[in-house]
C-alpha cells in the first residue's frame, strides 16, 4: 500500500505522521513545493520510526510527481490555511488552482488512485476534482464530515461529562460553520440517546460550538488546526486501505441522495477498499432535512465561483 501526502505543511505532516504510525502503508510519499521541506519532514519522522515501533518508509520530494507514481491513495492537503477571521470559502480564488493543477499531476502518475480532499473550501474542491479528472465518483472523497464528527463528539464528551469511547455521534452537511450539521438526534452515549443525560439547551450549545469548531482552532493558533484533521485523514485512509467496511460522514458526489444532485456534501458512506462503497441513506426529520437543503444552497453558491 503506497499513499501520497501532497502539501508538507502542519495538516500534512500531521497526515503522514499519523498513517506511518498505524503501519498499514508500506511507504508514505510526502510531497511538497518548497525546497528540502518534505524531504526534512520525511527524515524527521523516519528517525521516529524506532521510538514508535513502525516499519512505514517516509520518503520526500521537492515537486517530484514521479515519486508518487502506483499510489494507491492521495491525499490533497496544499494550498493556503486559513487565518483568524478567514471563512473557507474566502480560500477559493487560489486554492482552486492549486488543487486543479496537484490533481491533475496525482491522476496522471496515478491513474487508479483514490484521491481524498481536505484542502478549503473542502466541498467545493472535492466537486472541482470529479470536474477536472476522469476519476469515477467512488474514487474522489472529501474529508470534512470525518473531521466535524469528531469535534462533535469532543463537545458532547464534553457536555456529558463522560469519555469520549462512550459517546457517537455524526456531523454532516457542509464543511463550513454555517453548513455542518449535527445530528444531535441521533447523538448517543454508549447507545442511549443524548438527550436522557443533557438538557436541550446544552445539546444546542454542543450544537453551536461544533459548528465554529474549525473557526475557535484558528483564532487560539492564528492559522488552521492539524492534529485533528490529521487523525481524521489518516482514519479514511486506513479504512480504506485496510478495506474496514467502516461508515465515515464524507463530502462524495450525490446523484439524486437525500433529494440533491450534482455537487458534493457530506453525508455517511461505507469505506473500502474501493473507496466509496455505498452511500447510506439515513433518515432525516423535517428540520434536519431542511438544515442540509440549506447547507447544499451555501455549497452551490461556492461552486459557482469556480472557473471550469
Amino acid at each position: 500500500m503506497k499513499v501520497t501526502v501532497v502539501g508538507a505543511g502542519a495538516v500534512g505532516a500531521s497526515c503522514a505522521e499519523y498513517i506511518a504510525i498505524k503501519n498499514f502503508a508500506s511507504e508514505v510519499v510526502l510531497l511538497d513545493i518548497k525546497e528540502g521541506y518534505a524531504e526534512g519532514k520525511a527524515m524527521d519522522l523516519m528517525q521516529t520510526a524506532s521510538l514508535n515501533a513502525f516499519d512505514t518508509r517516509v520518503v520526500g520530494t521537492t515537486g517530484d510527481y514521479s515519486k508518487t507514481a502506483d499510489s494507491d491513495i492521495c491525499v490533497i492537503t496544499s494550498g493556503i490555511p486559513r487565518k483568524p477571521g478567514m471563512t473557507r470559502e474566502e480560500l477559493i480564488g487560489i486554492n482552486a488552482g492549486i488543487v486543479k493543477e496537484v490533481s491533475s499531476s496525482l491522476v496522471k502518475h496515478s491513474p487508479n488512485t483514490i484521491i481524498i480532499v481536505v484542502s478549503n473550501p473542502m466541498d467545493t474542491m472535492t466537486y472541482l476534482v470529479h470536474k477536472t479528472t476522469n476519476l469515477p465518483k467512488n474514487r474522489i472523497i472529501g474529508m470534512g464530515g470525518a473531521l466535524d464528527s469528531a469535534r462533535f463528539k469532543y463537545r458532547l464528551a464534553e457536555a456529558l461529562g463522560a469519555p469520549i469511547s462512550d459517546v457517537d455521534g455524526m456531523v454532516i452537511g457542509g464543511h463550513s460553520d454555517k453548513g455542518m450539521v449535527p445530528l444531535t438526534r441521533l447523538a448517543t452515549r454508549n447507545s442511549v440517546p443524548v438527550t436522557e443525560f443533557i438538557s436541550e439547551d446544552r445539546l444546542n450549545q454542543v450544537k453551536e460550538d461544533t459548528k465554529v469548531g474549525g473557526a475557535t482552532l484558528t483564532k487560539l493558533l492564528g492559522t488552521s488546526a492539524w492534529y485533528a484533521p490529521g487523525a481524521a485523514v489518516s482514519g479514511l485512509v486506513q479504512a480504506i486501505a485496510c478495506d474496514q467496511k467502516k461508515i465515515f460522514p464524507c463530502s462524495t458526489l450525490l446523484e439524486g441522495e437525500y433529494g440533491l444532485k450534482d455537487l458534493c456534501i457530506g453525508v455517511p458512506v461505507v469505506l473500502g477498499r474501493d473507496g466509496i462503497e455505498k452511500i447510506v441513506d439515513i433518515e432525516l426529520n423535517d428540520g434536519e432535512r431542511n438544515h442540509l437543503k440549506e447547507s447544499a444552497e451555501g455549497v452551490n453558491k461556492t461552486n459557482g465561483l469556480l472557473e471550469l
